[in-house]
């Protein structure tokens, strides 16, 4: 159409007098060669810290919520894993939710994504803090009113934090069209998120471990739960250790609330030519059975599905593994660092190796390397060295399951625009319901998780825990993921998108983008030219 109407303005343009036609063509004849859209480096950290605030309250909650709620607020096992589940599954279920109401959104003086980010702040901020917060019930009561407590505040701040991260992520689309400027951008946001595992392990870990638990002996000597043996002591004690994660929390969000400044100041969100040239964006049921009919979508978040449920069991148990089966009670949260420090190191790496050797085989090579490792911890006795180098080991992995999954789903957008041109607004569903899938994979897996130890006569505040106990916490934190990491690798060589792929489809989206750019500029010749006559 704009084509059309340029060619229009062109045969017009040959009635007007000669002085008149070369000053209205002059600007159309010169045209300058199109520059490579480039990020700076300032303009990559601002996009990359938005990432840290999900991951710090998100890693906090992974590796030490379910050992809060058993052990200092004294939730059950059955209820503590109904309030795990219902949180994830919520959560799950609110990613599409807000992706929905993204793609209704119009574009503003702000972007379409940075409202949704600067208003749920606060609020997400005010949530997490009451999550650690251990209300005075009456006595006999925490377990019953802690669980409407936790479940409102944690599906209340899941809630929040998805309207914060689900148009961050959209972010990466909007940030740069070039397909090399964005993964690297990705490579830098997995950094700092692995950064942000790393300081939320720290502060989390090191805060909560220097206050101990208690746990307390029966006079039989014997380690056991009590909850009437010692209980001054026992009070004084579980005061401490909710002090230390209350100061952790607001240590926590003091960051967030940082990181998300940052980036609303640093970034800044660009339109695609093509798509801002639609009058509205597409209905997000269309759009929904678009994207999931699109089969490189389906194969992408299918793999993942499996290789992050896996990822997320390990993470969900470690506290209690190292805590009961290990008993490495004094050094998990140093294990958790040890995990975090190597994935940071290494992501650069691993940025380095897809796109010297592709993608497909970085997600083959980063997430089996972990496989090995996992079957060492199960079948090693209690050894604290081997541990830490097993650890520091699974930290190269770990990177490879934080990058790569952002790093391809952007090549999957790229290929949807290219068979449906005419879809804008569709990006936030491909994001929202990748995260979707996966968290209500992990709120299965933490519901599950906590519900065996319940099974298995888990004892809350227990220094030690009987046999079966341990046995299915190694269990969870072994076998489990090694059985999804090779499930999830079978279904990655389904994907088809590789590296040939993606330079066809840059070549061709490039394309797009140059006719969608000749078109604004026919549009805009043909006004000066009605302006003239």
């Amino acid at each position: 159409m704009a084509k059309g109407e340029g060619a229009e303005s062109g045969s017009a343009a040959g009635l007007l007098p000669t002085s008149i036609l070369q000053a209205s063509e002059r600007p159309v004849q010169v045209k300058e060669p199109k520059k490579k859209q480039q990020l700076s480096i300032c303009n990559k950290l601002c996009y990359a810290v938005g990432g840290a605030p999900y991951q710090l309250t998100g890693c906090a909650l992974g590796f030490f919520l379910q050992i809060y709620l058993l052990d200092v607020a004294k939730v059950e096992p059955l209820p503590a894993s109904v309030i795990l589940f219902v949180g994830r599954a919520w959560d799950a279920f609110t990613d599409p939710l807000v992706g929905f109401c993204i793609s209704k959104s119009s574009w503003t003086r702000l972007g379409r994504l940075m409202p949704w980010i600067i208003f749920s702040t606060p609020l997400a901020i005010i949530a997490y803090f009451l999550i650690w917060y251990v209300p005075d019930f009456p006595s006999g009561t925490e377990s019953s009113h802690g669980f409407l407590w936790y479940l409102l505040f944690y599906c209340l701040f899941e809630t929040l934090v998805t309207c914060f991260h689900v148009p961050y992520s959209a972010l990466t689309m909007f940030i740069s069209t070039e397909q090399s400027e964005r993964d690297s951008a990705t490579a830098y946001r997995m950094t700092v998120e692995v950064l942000g595992t790393v300081i939320g392990t720290a502060i989390q870990g090191q805060i909560v471990g220097q206050a101990k638990a208690p746990c307390l002996q029966d006079q039989n000597g014997s380690v056991v739960v009590s909850e009437v043996a010692n209980r001054t002591q026992s009070t004084a004690s579980l005061k401490d250790t909710q002090h230390a994660y209350l100061l952790a929390a607001g240590i926590i969000a003091s960051i967030y609330v940082l990181c998300a400044v940052i980036l609303i100041l640093g970034v800044r969100e660009q339109r695609e030519l093509y798509e801002s040239q639609q009058a509205e964006s597409m209905p997000f049921f269309q759009g929904l059975r678009l994207v999931m009919g699109h089969g490189p979508y389906v194969k992408l978040i299918a793999g993942f599905l499996f290789t992050s449920l896996a990822f997320m069991l390990v993470e969900g148990n470690f506290a209690l593994f190292c805590t009961y089966t290990l008993d490495f009670r004094n050094e998990f949260q140093n294990l958790l660092l040890a995990i975090m420090l190597s994935a940071t190191f290494t992501i650069p790496i691993w940025q380095w190796f897809l796109t010297r050797f592709g993608k497909k085989t970085a997600v083959y090579i980063g997430i089996s390397s972990a496989v090995p490792f996992l079957i060492l911890v199960a079948l090693m006795e209690r050894n604290l060295i081997v541990t830490y180098v097993v650890a520091v080991a699974a930290g190269v992995s770990v990177a490879a399951a934080f990058l790569l999954p952002w790093s391809m789903l952007p090549d999957v957008i790229d290929d949807f625009h290219l068979k449906h041109p005419h879809s804008p607004g569709t990006e936030p569903i491909f994001f929202s319901f990748y995260v979707f899938f996966t968290k209500f994979a992990s709120g299965v897996s933490l519901g599950v998780s906590t519900l065996s130890l319940d099974f298995a006569k888990y004892q809350r505040q227990g220094c030690s825990q009987p046999e079966q106990v341990k046995f299915t916490l190694k269990m969870l934190v072994t076998m489990a993921p090694i059985i999804l990491i090779l499930l999830g690798l079978l279904l990655f060589k389904l994907y088809p998108i590789d590296e040939e792929k993606r330079r066809q489809n840059k070549k061709a989206l490039q394309a797009l983008r140059e006719e969608a750019s000749s078109s604004g500029c026919s549009d805009t010749d043909s006004t000066e030219l009605a302006s003239i006559l």
